[in-house]
């Protein structure tokens, strides 16, 4: 009997011991606590699967937003300078910006507000002759120098200006400066890095002739094109980079040699062998096509298919090895006896340029800051058109003249910009740079909206 009631007792004392430690584990504020961390998880897990989704549901123009992000506020303060030169340059027109009248003054009478788009359609720029293509067609064979394309998309966007051609050769060109600019950041920052694509375009933007991307010609166009074609080609579309070097083709005489940076490319895609080649190698065909089509326009308007070459004559251009094209302004320099004179400071602009271009290739082909080999197309192309402004300079034989356009097409030669990005990481660089180019952008659209040789 007293065994029972002791095994009884143990069974009780065990019963109370796990309705004890039932409560503790199962109580309310426990549940409810693990209710609320069960909840967390969820929502852990709930905000990772979103993100997923989000991520797989972007589209492939979320990327080029991005980068429209990043070049905005390059892009802008850029027009906004240009706009207050614009304003400011009027006041270079004056002489005496008050008149003597007995007693008393009187102000010359000041422009009107057309001014600050008609000093962008004056003689000797090439806009005026884009406009008459436009408008008219290619009434004359000389005009053949100028290619179609840009004078196209005038005339296509005329009707929207209230057929004020002007007005839309700067849109067309401006807005083909801003895919232009997007398109080259995110070509840099897929190649190389984000911050290297920031500084190439600022450092692009403020070149001394960038002024050239808010005026009407046809450097944006091209430009806008040659990168969408590097672009794609970069990524194996051939088929799309041939279409953009078709119309690269058609806006430049130029554009013909993105055949040479596509050819290389496609073969070094396909580990150079003939066999791994496939139906689209046709599409690199597609870039000397655009040159053959306008070759065959002019052939049927004037039975010459290289009337834009013959045209060249016109704007003085003559060909010569390269060495001559810079010999030339050299030795002509060095009659002239005052480093003043207007033949020696602007040969001394255009073949700084060109040299300070040249300076950057030679540092993508040697030292710390050259491309690497999967890199060459850049090089192959930044090569061919920097010495082709050389051998077809534009300037008076006698050298009376100093050699034109020079800084203008150095603005074609763009990976030589994304060298400088790298440079710029050191300070001195990235501040003496600024402060040149800027100093000189100001100076060169001074003149350019003066109606001096700026072209």
């Amino acid at each position: 009997m007293a065994r029972k009631n002791v095994r009884r007792e143990r069974e009780n004392d065990a019963m109370k011991w796990a309705r004890e430690i039932f409560k503790k584990q199962f109580s309310p504020s426990r549940a409810a606590s693990a209710m609320e961390s069960s909840a967390e998880e969820l929502s852990e897990v709930g905000k990772v699967q979103r993100t997923a989704v989000f991520r797989s549901m972007a589209t492939p123009w979320s990327k080029w937003y991005k980068a429209f992000k990043q070049v905005w506020p390059v892009y802008l303060a850029a027009h906004l300078a240009v706009l207050l030169i614009d304003c400011l340059a009027v006041l270079f027109t004056y002489t005496r910006p008050y008149q003597s009248f007995g007693t008393y003054y009187q102000q010359v009478p000041t422009p009107k507000l057309s001014t600050l788009w008609d000093a962008w359609n004056i003689w000797p720029h090439d806009t005026p002759h884009f406009l008459e293509i436009a408008r008219q067609g290619y009434d004359h064979a000389w005009l053949t120098a100028f290619f179609p394309l840009y004078p196209l998309l005038i005339r296509i966007v005329t009707p929207l200006t209230a057929d004020h051609a002007l007005i839309a050769a700067l849109l067309v060109a401006n807005l083909a400066g801003l895919v232009m600019l997007v398109v080259f950041y995110q070509l840099v920052k897929e190649d190389f890095d984000h911050v290297r694509a920031m500084r190439t375009v600022l450092y692009f933007s403020l070149f001394p002739t960038a002024f050239f991307f808010m005026a009407g010609y046809s450097e944006t166009t091209f430009l806008c094109c040659a990168l969408l074609c590097f672009y794609h080609m970069r990524r194996g579309r051939w088929w799309l980079a041939g279409l953009f070097g078709l119309l690269a083709a058609l806006t430049r005489n130029t554009g013909i040699v993105l055949f040479v940076p596509f050819a290389y490319e496609y073969l070094r895609q396909h580990h150079f062998q003939l066999g791994n080649m496939r139906l689209n190698a046709l599409s690199a065909l597609l870039i000397p096509l655009g040159l053959g089509l306008f070759m065959a326009y002019c052939y049927a308007l004037y039975r010459d298919p290289l009337a834009f070459q013959h045209a060249e004559v016109v704007w003085h251009h003559v060909l010569v090895l390269p060495w001559i094209g810079i010999l030339g302004p050299i030795r002509t320099m060095i009659r002239v006896h005052s480093l003043l004179s207007f033949v020696v400071e602007r040969n001394s602009i255009e073949l700084g340029s060109a040299f300070f271009i040249l300076l950057l290739l030679m540092l993508s082909l040697f030292g710390p800051w050259r491309f690497p080999r999967t890199h060459l197309a850049y090089i192959l192309f930044a090569v061919i058109v920097w010495v082709i402004p050389l051998c077809s300079p534009v300037g008076s034989p006698d050298g009376s003249l100093p050699y034109q356009s020079v800084a203008r097409y150095m603005l074609e030669v763009f990976p030589a910009f994304i060298v400088l990005a790298a440079l710029g990481k050191f300070r001195m660089v990235h501040s003496v740079y600024l402060m040149v180019a800027g100093a000189l952008f100001f100076f060169l659209l001074t003149q350019f909206l003066l109606g001096y040789l700026i072209i």
